[in-house]
């Protein structure tokens, strides 16, 4: 039995897996493991497991799996939902510094009402973008986008007067698994508006996801590095599953991006052997993309 932790950030959902006094095995971050556990219809149901781990520069490490098993380097609503954790559960600091694959980030806390964490700011370290914007062919279309790596890659295009679901949906894939990305890429089709960005993001082992905050953080670089918004002011970006505040630093050494964190639910689980016989055999990896149709009927419906 292991105790697992079920959190979201802007529907953005995660498995958490507290593994500071030890690893158990089978361990939540063997790829297999992790994919049954993603599994909507077989496990458990995330778009990733975080874990918890010793850490010898923070008072904890994050690693991440995806739901096709992959690992990422980093993930933004992710680390707020690990902040979240610790601090509801007794770190009482603020910030709290969490290590990740791209660095040690800083984490500070927003209580609500209850005392708990409502809302988590973090430093997201230097951004950099890879070199001017060039162009991208996929699926018959030829895209600009601008490349930039917030300890993960992404790549952004800017678009006006269509969906930017149904663009995320047809070309994310596409661009995913170009051959100029050979760890694939994260895919962000963004509009700026008068108020803020619009954003929908193509996860790297994940598809369409309702949030993304290292996408949304990158988005935002890209756009103060291309001219179309002033850096040092807090930007609204508006994903599927809701805003995120974001702001570049006026010489892009770092970012900061504030979200919510929410804590849904505890249990002890008991069948995490990738030899457990839920299904026939090993799973297969992903093929098919979220149903993002559903999942936006669901948001406007205020059922996430």
């Amino acid at each position: 039995m292991i105790r697992l932790h079920m959190y979201h950030g802007l529907g953005n959902d995660f498995i958490v897996a507290d593994l500071r006094a030890g690893v158990p095995a089978p361990s939540p971050l063997d790829p297999e493991v992790a994919r049954r556990l993603c599994d909507r219809r077989l496990g458990i149901g995330a778009d990733g497991v975080l874990a918890i781990v010793p850490s010898e520069r923070a008072v904890a490490g994050m690693r991440i799996r995806n739901a096709d098993g992959s690992e990422p380097e980093m993930c933004g609503n992710g680390i707020r939902c690990v902040a979240k954790h610790l601090y509801d559960g007794g770190l009482r600091r603020s910030p709290i510094p969490i290590e990740t694959a791209s660095g040690v980030l800083d984490c500070a806390v927003a209580e609500g009402p209850d005392g708990l964490t409502a809302a988590v700011t973090v430093a997201m370290g230097q951004p950099r973008v890879e070199g001017p914007a060039e162009r991208i062919d996929a699926g018959g279309r030829t895209f600009e986008i601008v490349r930039v790596s917030m300890g993960n890659p992404h790549a952004i295009a800017f678009v006006d007067g269509e969906d930017l679901l149904a663009l995320a949906e047809r070309y994310g894939p596409l661009i995913e698994r170009d051959l100029r990305f050979p760890a694939r890429t994260n895919v962000e089709f963004a509009r700026i508006a008068d108020d803020g960005i619009d954003l929908r993001v193509w996860e790297r082992g994940c598809g369409i996801t309702l949030a993304c905050g290292t996408g949304a953080c990158a988005t935002m670089v890209a756009a103060v590095a291309t001219g179309r918004l002033p850096a040092d002011r807090e930007i609204e970006v508006r994903l599927l599953g809701g805003p995120l505040r974001i702001r570049v630093a006026p010489d892009l050494s770092q970012v900061w991006m504030t979200g919510p964190a929410i804590h849904v639910f505890s249990a002890d689980v008991a069948c995490l052997a990738p030899s457990a016989q839920i299904g026939a055999g090993p799973l297969p990896a992903p093929s098919e993309p979220v149903d993002a149709a559903r999942l936006l009927e669901d948001v406007r419906a205020d059922r996430l």
